[in-house]
């Protein structure tokens, strides 16, 4: 079982380098300062409006860590002199069928750190580490699902190697409006 695996991101010209890790109990008041975020509550199914729900919040992602399904990290940019990072965002792979040939991924950025790289440079870990780490139970397929009117996440989309495939119907609660389906395959395909 994948229980404590930390991803890497290098540097760019512009901007520090990205570390992914499993979320953790002293993650959660900045979790809870990133989720007071009017444009990020607009796109994410679940509010975090205090620190027990941010607690209650942070050992679910253990739990379906432990259990094979689902692997939420916290997205820190390192801090100066390789020091501590700050959470600039969140990742995910949803793998409800453990020996599934597809799998979901998600991110957000937290506002402060927008228009720096983050959501697109973890996007690529997160999706080098899944074909990776899965190659062995079948993993062949990531899908990308973003709201129709999610102008942000289809650019982040199609700059990581996910191309458009399709507009699905809306699905409320989770996706009230349609939406758009990009798939990225293991190998580049």
């Amino acid at each position: 079982m994948i229980t404590s695996t930390t991803l890497e991101s290098a540097a760019t010209a512009d901007f520090p380098a990205l570390s992914l890790r499993p979320w953790r109990e002293d993650d959660v008041p900045a979790l809870v300062e990133a989720y007071a975020d009017p444009f990020l509550r607009r796109w994410t199914a679940e509010p975090l409006d205090d620190a027990a729900g941010g607690l209650r919040w942070v050992a679910r992602q253990r739990r379906d860590r432990e259990a094979g399904l689902w692997f939420a990290f916290a997205v820190l940019e390192a801090g100066p002199g390789g020091g501590p990072g700050r959470l600039v965002g969140g990742a995910v792979l949803k793998r409800p069928v453990p020996d599934g040939a597809s799998a979901e991924v998600g991110y957000w950025t937290a506002a402060a750190a927008r228009g720096r790289g983050v959501a697109p440079r973890a996007l690529e870990a997160l999706t080098v580490w899944a074909f990776e780490a899965f190659a062995g139970s079948g993993l062949e397929r990531l899908d990308l699902l973003h709201q129709e009117d999610n102008g942000a996440s289809c650019r982040v989309a199609e700059k990581s190697g996910y191309p458009f495939r399709a507009v699905l119907p809306a699905a409320p609660p989770e996706f009230p409006l349609s939406g758009h389906l990009h798939v990225r395959r293991a190998g580049g395909g």
